[in-house]
Formats: C-alpha cells, sequence, structure tokens
C-alpha cells in the first residue's frame, strides 16, 4: 500500500527533473558554473547550505563518492543540482562508474565541457547502450549565453562536445532549457538536430518571481526579454512549426500552454 508520505511526494515530482527520470543522483554542493536562474542554487541559498559567495565553489561530497548504488527501476538522472566540470570531473566519473556496472540506465545532463564529455566517452565506451547524453543549450548566442552561465561553456565547446558523443557512437539529445533566446530556436535547433539521435526538449525559463526579487536595473532587463520571449502566443507559434517533429519534445510549461497531456508518472518523459 501506497504510504500517505510516498503519495505526496509523487504527486509533487511529476514535473522538472522527474519528467526525464525516476530518481536523481549528485555527489557536489555548488557549481562552478553559477547560472543566474539555476533553481538549486536558489533552494540551497533558502536553506543556508551556501553562503551567496560559495555556491560557485564546488565542494564533493566523498560520502556520495563512495557510494554504492543499487539497480534503480526507470532512468536515473545525473546531475541534477550540480553540472560535471574539470574540476569534479574525476568524482563524477567515480560516480558514473557505480551507477553503470550495476546496470543503471543514465541520463548525463550537462552544459558540457569538451574534455569532460571526451574523458566520460573514453572510460564508459562499454556502457553506451545504458547512457544517454543530454546537453543543455538555451541559445546559439554567445553574448546571451555569457550573461545568464557565465561559467559555462560557450556555444561552440557544447557544439563540439555533442558531436563528440554523437561520433562516439553514444545517444544524443538537447534541452533547450531554458530557452534563452526564442527567436533564435529555429537556427539551433537547425544547427543542432544532424547530431541528435534521441531529441531537443524545449522548455521555459521558471521562478521569474524569485529571480526578480533581488534583481538589479540590468537583470529585470534580462528577466524582461525572457519572458516576452516566451509569452504564450510565442510558444504556441513555435510549438505549431515542430508539432509534428518527432524529435522535438515539451517541457511541462510548455505541455500546460498547448494544451498536451501531462504524465501522471515519473520518468516517462525521456
Amino acid at each position: 500500500m501506497m504510504t500517505r508520505h510516498t503519495s505526496k511526494t509523487n504527486r509533487k515530482s511529476r514535473h522538472g527533473t522527474y519528467e526525464w527520470a525516476t530518481k536523481t543522483v549528485n555527489c557536489c554542493t555548488g557549481c562552478s558554473h553559477d547560472c543566474r536562474y539555476c533553481y538549486a542554487k536558489i533552494m540551497a541559498l533558502r536553506f543556508k547550505q551556501v553562503t551567496p559567495g560559495q555556491w560557485h565553489q564546488e565542494r564533493v561530497r566523498p560520502k556520495d563518492i563512495r557510494r554504492r548504488h543499487k539497480k534503480y527501476d526507470g532512468q536515473v538522472m545525473f546531475p541534477s543540482s550540480h553540472d560535471i566540470s574539470p574540476g569534479n570531473l574525476e568524482a563524477c566519473l567515480r560516480v558514473l562508474d557505480n551507477l553503470l556496472k550495476t546496470g543503471n540506465r543514465v541520463l548525463i545532463v550537462s552544459k558540457p565541457h569538451l574534455e569532460c564529455v571526451k574523458a566520460i566517452c573514453e572510460k564508459f565506451a562499454s556502457f553506451k547502450d545504458l547512457i544517454l547524453f543530454r546537453f543543455t543549450i538555451g541559445a546559439r548566442d554567445d553574448e546571451i549565453l555569457a550573461f545568464w552561465e557565465a561559467n559555462a561553456p560557450a556555444y561552440v565547446e557544447r557544439r563540439a562536445s555533442l558531436q563528440h558523443a554523437f561520433g562516439e557512437g553514444f545517444a544524443t539529445s538537447v534541452s533547450v532549457e531554458p530557452m534563452l533566446d526564442s527567436g533564435g530556436i529555429d537556427a539551433l535547433i537547425c544547427d543542432l538536430s544532424p547530431c541528435v539521435t534521441h531529441s531537443i526538449w524545449v522548455g521555459t525559463m521558471n521562478h521569474l518571481g524569485r529571480l526578480e526579487k533581488h534583481a538589479d536595473a540590468v537583470l529585470q532587463e534580462a528577466i524582461e526579454a525572457v519572458r516576452v520571449g516566451q509569452s504564450d502566443e510565442i510558444i504556441k507559434a513555435i510549438y505549431r512549426r515542430y508539432k509534428n517533429d518527432p524529435m522535438i519534445r515539451w517541457k511541462k510549461e510548455i505541455k500546460k500552454v498547448v494544451g498536451i497531456p501531462i504524465s501522471k508518472q515519473n520518468g516517462l518523459d525521456k
């Protein structure tokens, strides 16, 4: 029998990372990319796990690196509250090794550093059937990327990472979430799709109200540009252009706008 606690958890978790996975795994506190919109950062600050100046300092958690994972039901997402960077690469490789050796299907989500992607592909070449890469690429414009994701790789490196994983025979996908430049999304999809084997996900920037609470004039202007760019009218127009393309998939907030049923079970939208 499902307990009251489990039922409540399942009702709340059919969104975000749980659209893609039934379990998430992490091994760090903080993220060197320090993206302005990062919800994990917002929550860590809210619960006083870090101070505002600490988030960009990745702190590897030894206990989570040593943990021996069982085989979980469904797809496992790694990571979800930090990224894979040159600074934590060895730790992330150990966690992936633990997950894959017990037969888990792993969704590797990253704003990718080519160095890291090459290392993952080399080390886990024999686990290709268990790995799906999903690279977050919200725009082609490096000025936009640098504003929102200041320490993450530029577009050319993210695209090169996608090309490398594809060329090595791994399953590949892209997350255009958050969609940072809706006016450039057609060019983005056109540029990336030749190296995508699985899917291209499109999603909005959420929690804009939280971002606005302490926003200066420059950030407020950028938030407003995103808000205009993901208006219902624009989202519906993008959906009309791609609704018959099986490669393009839609995150929950877009589904709500265009009237697509939302899954009632975690991990079904992969």
